[in-house]
């Protein structure tokens, strides 16, 4: 597979483009050339495996390659830009995560309004995160790691994925809901964090299922808490923060597919139909979950209740913690 500095691609075999779609008496003519899906992050993440893997299937199904275009950078705003601008004729779509409804109280001129300037298509993904903390520290959960943060507040230092990131964000809340005093300490990325939450220099670090499930299996950091409502399939035997005391704690990265605003509506429904099929192949659910992420779905309306309901809870954290736009 090519790689080049901000793009890469995912080739679809020739086998699998001349696949036949759909009677054109029951769908629009679409799509009659390539799409191409914009993931606003690395390769290798959470939504560019799940871009990657639909991408595959929607190949098959639709009988046209689905081109998979990593634009990384800025928090996660320059591939969003592109595709707020990208032509509205459902040949350039996208996928986004957690940074999506939390960028708009970070960023000044974005450039792009996270309801406004898109059309939603289907809700795919939660990725939990997990309160990982070092092995040293004592605390085996997460009443004994606030009383432990309390008693130290000097050496309570959390890492985080940066500016804008879901980790940050779930940190600050664990902050506002705790009360406790802590420092967080930004990295570029969850890999560049891991080492030294291992060595110690950080004692937790609230990171993604999909990132740090590996290093909690080999020991290196222990597993406190998921940060949903409900446990996680991926870590079953860990509790949620919220039945360890922590009420109304709720914080994980989310998100899905959306075209540019003025999509025509019958392509979002075909794309919406299609995805949703994708998401229930069993060869599909299995890769996914294997990498944490919990696989959704739903209609186009769904989409848009959820980035209006998280808009919402974003907003109050950053406000409540005070945290200043850039």
């Amino acid at each position: 597979m090519p790689f080049t500095k901000l793009i890469t691609t995912v080739a679809i075999p020739a086998a699998l483009i001349m696949a036949p779609s759909l009677s054109s008496a029951e769908t629009p003519k679409y799509p009659t050339r390539p799409v191409t899906i914009i993931v606003p992050a690395p390769a290798g993440g959470g939504i560019d495996l799940i871009a990657r893997v639909v991408g595959e299937k929607l190949a098959v199904k639709l009988g046209q390659p689905f081109i998979v275009e990593n634009r990384p950078g800025a928090s996660n705003n320059l591939g969003t830009a592109v595709l707020a601008n990208a032509k509205p004729d459902g040949y350039t779509i996208g996928i986004v995560g957690g940074s999506h409804n939390i960028n708009k109280y970070l960023f000044k001129n974005l450039g792009w309004d996270p309801e406004k300037s898109f059309e939603p298509i289907v809700y795919t993904h939660v990725i939990p995160l997990v309160f990982a903390v070092n092995s040293k520290i004592p605390a085996k959960s997460i009443p004994e790691l606030v009383n432990w943060m309390k008693a130290n507040p000097g050496e309570a230092k959390i890492a985080t994925s940066g500016r804008g990131s879901a980790q940050e964000m779930a940190a600050e809340m664990f902050r506002m809901v705790s009360g406790a005093n802590m420092l967080l300490i930004p990295y570029k990325g969850s890999s560049a964090a891991h080492p030294d939450l291992v060595a110690g220099r950080t004692v937790l670090f609230i990171d993604t299922i999909s990132a740090i499930q590996e290093q909690v299996k080999a020991g290196n950091v222990r597993a406190l808490a998921v940060s949903t409502r409900n446990r996680s399939k991926a870590l079953p035997n860990v509790p949620t923060a919220e039945e360890q005391g922590l009420k109304g704690y709720d914080a994980n990265t989310n998100g899905g597919f959306l075209a540019p605003a003025g999509t025509p509506k019958e392509i979002v429904a075909r794309l919406n139909t299609e995805i949703n099929a994708a998401l229930k192949l069993p060869e599909v659910r299995a890769k996914l979950e294997a990498a944490g992420i919990e696989v959704q779905g739903g209609t186009p309306q769904d989409y848009a209740a959820l980035i209006k309901s998280d808009l919402a809870k974003w907003g109050k954290v950053v406000k409540e913690a005070g945290i200043q736009q850039e």
